[in-house]
């Protein structure tokens, strides 16, 4: 593992990487849910709580080829997709046409505030280094409903502190699943629940995911 500092972040670079592979991560990542019932039981958990409060448009922030908006879709979720990379966002439109994407940075999304109801980023932040990971979460604060709710997906550092690791289309990172929570109350967010996966077959990390709810915001928020 390399230190975090090591590794430079440019969002250009990651669409660049992400839009280089595409049809490959595309084929990869086809039916991935299948054989995993407990991220099913996760997603299908985070629809149920969005839609028992109301429902109302859910993003899919770093949709990738789609098949996650698709997904939550299915779930009954007025869900639509968000993508850093072209080229992701031309194969999710051609594949599922019914679904609405568009091409956006998820710390500068061109949403409103509190136009969500629910967000869901899934393993889409990895590539983030730890200290710009707060101005991603206020992002996802900001455009989220008040009781609006985030689930974040990720790979968890198995008691390590954040390392940085060579995943395949770009340097990714695996963060504490205890401090990912406390950044995101500093961000507004009260935790509901949390997953922590072992790896599968073919994997080399532990797997974390996070339900949060964001509360009210209070003055200049």
């Amino acid at each position: 593992m390399r230190s975090v500092a090591e590794t430079p972040f440019r969002s250009g670079d990651i669409a660049d990487a992400y839009s280089a592979v595409a049809p490959l991560y595309a084929d990869h990542v086809r039916g991935v849910l299948d054989d995993r019932p407990l991220d099913r039981a996760t997603l299908a958990a985070f629809a149920e709580i969005v839609r028992s409060g109301g429902g109302g448009p859910v993003a899919d922030l770093g949709c990738g080829p789609g098949y996650l908006t698709a997904h939550l879709r299915d779930l009954g979720l007025d869900a639509f997709g968000i993508d850093l990379s072209p080229s992701m966002v031309d194969l999710a439109r051609s594949a599922y046409p019914g679904l609405r994407f568009d091409v956006g940075s998820m710390d500068a999304l061109d949403l409103a505030d509190g136009e969500l109801s629910g967000a869901v980023s899934w393993y889409s932040a990895i590539h983030v280094p730890w200290p710009e990971l707060p101005a991603y979460l206020a992002e996802f604060r900001r455009v989220l409903a008040p009781g609006g709710h985030l689930l974040l997906g990720f790979f968890e550092s198995e008691g390590d502190p954040v390392t940085v690791f060579d995943h395949r289309v770009a340097p990714a990172y695996r963060w504490p699943v205890d401090a990912v929570s406390a950044l995101a109350r500093e961000a507004g967010f009260s935790e509901v629940g949390r997953v922590l996966c072992e790896t599968h077959e073919n994997e080399r990390f532990r797997q974390g995911r996070l339900l949060m709810r964001g509360g009210r915001r209070g003055p200049g928020r």
